[in-house]
């Protein structure tokens, strides 16, 4: 019975209530009962019965006194309003402002990564280990851009992780254009993070290419992040491309990736630069992030209060209603005995 030691009362004054029925009982002043002149007949039938149904009555009016005295009990309990803690719940004292800006154009699309001994595409990677990295960043407001010929905001900062995760496992390759606007997916993330406080801002930006499209230059871009103390972590996602005796590529897509671009941008901002060529390397990556940009350690536990109220409450009730029908059972035995 452990449980019960965990209950507390907000009202416990209202169990001085409980022997106020008695004292009604008791003190209030009887009522006198008028009976009105009768022509008494003698009927012998009437008489039959008697003493079974006297013992039957006694017994329905004690179990009717029983259920109105558990009634109250149960009333007085429900007003009392007990409470419980609930199972204790950490708090984080703060998190970072995360946005992940997500390069999904049609490059993104090509199989020269490999997923343990499986050739997948970048995107399946980039997807699988960015949720990974998601589910682990507690108490952080993560915010996700995605980007190709154009930027768009596709989920702004927020705790709800599983939305995030839901949005990014929805991104669809080719959705925003074919071309790569790496300097808008950073001024928009920019624009969403500079009104948050200035030690917790970081922008982790993917992309598999150079910037060939939008109206901000990437470095112009950084420029910006770097005024507002927003750190940007680059990662370069992509197979190298290896060259047979002819210097054609085989074996993956020839990499557009502008990576001298891509550590510029990291350096101005107090970031830096990582390259993924698997997904052994890209998981690794986003560890390394993570030791970067620590979470903060769980504060005081809170311990949520249950109402309990409604289970007393909902006892008195079904008392109430077995006391109903205990009493209606002594009427319906007297009209039988009563009938001629």
């Amino acid at each position: 019975m452990s449980w019960l030691q965990d209950i507390i009362w907000l009202m416990p004054w209202v169990f001085w209530l409980l022997p106020l029925p008695l004292l009604v009982y008791f003190l209030a002043p009887v009522r006198q009962v008028t009976q009105g002149r009768a022509l008494r007949v003698p009927d012998a039938t009437l008489y039959e019965n008697l003493s079974t149904e006297q013992v039957r009555g006694g017994l329905r009016q004690g179990l009717r006194i029983l259920l109105l005295t558990l009634a109250w009990i149960a009333l007085l309990l429900a007003t009392a309003r007990p409470q419980s803690y609930g199972e204790p719940v950490g708090i984080p004292v703060s998190g970072r402002d995360l946005m992940l800006c997500i390069d999904i154009s049609g490059s993104m699309r090509e199989a020269d990564l490999y997923a343990g001994n499986t050739r997948a595409t970048r995107m399946s990677v980039v997807k699988q280990v960015a949720r990974d990295f998601v589910a682990r960043r507690t108490g952080d407001r993560i915010g996700l851009v995605m980007f190709g010929s154009q930027a768009y905001l596709q989920t702004p900062l927020t705790r709800d992780h599983d939305t995030v995760q839901h949005f990014l496992a929805e991104a669809a390759v080719g959705l925003a254009g074919r071309s790569t606007a790496i300097g808008d997916a950073i001024g928009l993330a920019v624009k969403r993070l500079r009104d948050r406080p200035e030690a917790a801002r970081v922008i982790i930006l993917l992309t598999d290419g150079e910037n060939s499209a939008g109206v901000i230059e990437p470095l112009e871009a950084a420029s910006l992040a770097a005024q507002n103390n927003i750190r940007i972590h680059s990662i370069g996602v992509g197979a190298d491309a290896q060259a047979n005796l002819f210097n054609a590529p085989f074996g993956g897509a020839r990499s557009e990736l502008d990576e001298t671009t891509l550590r510029a941008i990291s350096d101005a901002t107090g970031g830096q630069y990582f390259r993924a060529r698997n997904q052994q390397e890209l998981t690794s990556i986003y560890r390394q992030i993570d030791r970067l940009e620590p979470t903060d350690e769980e504060g005081n536990d809170f311990r949520p209060l249950q109402e309990l109220f409604f289970w007393p409450l909902s006892a008195a009730l079904f008392l109430s209603i077995l006391w109903v029908l205990a009493g209606s059972l002594p009427h319906g035995a007297r009209r039988a005995v009563m009938r001629p």
